[in-house]
């Protein structure tokens, strides 16, 4: 049905306040880079409308950290734009913040916790292996 993938992995030990919480900062990243994963708003049988939700599911696989890291050189080196998280960003408490612990860090001192893409399915695979679907 769809001839792209939409996957976030995450570091399979965090608390679950830290799952859920790199989850929708990484969600964010994805729909801001691709808005056509955007539908139309929903309506109920009242005529209420709601928030428009993506029309593509999101598969959310997980990790330890040495593969977390072989997945994010993965991407970079074959030029996927991806949302990442890295574990310093839970000690901050705005975007500014956070952009400024992020800038601190090179793609082989990250500590990455969470990370996530969209691209071709195949791709995504290769990107991906070693993940696993998140229990």
């Amino acid at each position: 049905m769809f001839d792209t993938k939409f996957a976030i992995v995450l570091q399979d030990d965090l608390p679950v306040w830290q799952k859920l919480n790199v989850t929708a900062f990484l969600t964010s990243g994805i729909v801001a880079q691709h808005s056509d994963i955007i539908g139309e708003p929903y309506r109920d049988r009242a005529g209420n409308i709601y928030n428009p939700l993506s029309i593509q599911p999101v598969i959310v696989l997980s990790a330890d950290r040495p593969t977390l890291s072989a997945i994010h050189r993965r991407a970079l080196e074959r030029g996927v734009t991806t949302s990442l998280y890295v574990d310093e960003m839970f000690s901050t408490g705005h975007d500014a913040a956070n952009r400024a612990v992020f800038a601190e860090f090179a793609p082989d001192d990250a500590k990455v916790v969470g990370i996530a893409l969209r691209a071709e399915k195949k791709l995504v695979d290769k990107i991906t292996k070693g993940a696993r679907m998140h229990p």
